[in-house]
């Protein structure tokens, strides 16, 4: 069983952000606006929520859902968001993100192989959900697409690199 004590704390920072990351690099692929933007933050922290009742299988994903109770453990994982986007352009904040969270899921796969198949399927389900959260398009909440091509494409970026199947 893997615990937070089985990385440093440079790595369990990494594997802590990559929730966050997976979401941002759908946010920055096709951004939606203020109300989508809370749309997509809500449903990252949804899915979050979630991991909390059904994490019992995986204990990696226990413990970063235990550590993201803390404030010590939003703080640093913010903190880590924060580093690896920083000075990135609007155009660069999705390939910083997709690239931060490939690292992460590296990192889990080389110190446990036994959660990673977990941990990427929990990465892909927050990035998912993110980019169904907010239609993209469309005027006022109406028309538009509920995932939009820009979305899609980050989703394959995201799936080709974790190398997983959705």
């Amino acid at each position: 069983m893997v615990t937070k004590t089985d990385f440093t704390t440079a790595e369990w920072q990494q594997v802590v952000a990559g929730m966050f990351l997976a979401g941002v690099a759908v946010s920055a692929a096709d951004p939606s606006g203020l109300w989508g933007m809370l749309k997509e933050s809500f449903a990252s922290g949804r899915t979050l929520l979630e991991a909390k009742s059904t994490a019992a299988d995986n204990a990696l994903v226990k413990a970063i859902v235990a550590d993201l109770e803390t404030s010590e453990g939003r703080s640093t994982a913010q903190t880590f968001v924060k580093q690896t986007l920083q000075g990135a352009s609007a155009n660069e904040l999705k390939q910083r993100a997709v690239d931060a969270v490939r690292r992460a899921a590296d990192l889990v796969e080389q110190k446990a192989p036994l959660e990673a198949t977990a941990y990427k399927g929990w990465l892909l389900k927050i990035a998912s959900s993110v980019a169904e959260a907010s239609k993209e398009g469309g005027f006022l909440g109406f028309g538009g697409m509920q995932v939009s091509d820009a979305e899609r494409a980050t989703l394959a970026d995201l799936t080709a690199g974790l190398q997983a199947k959705v």
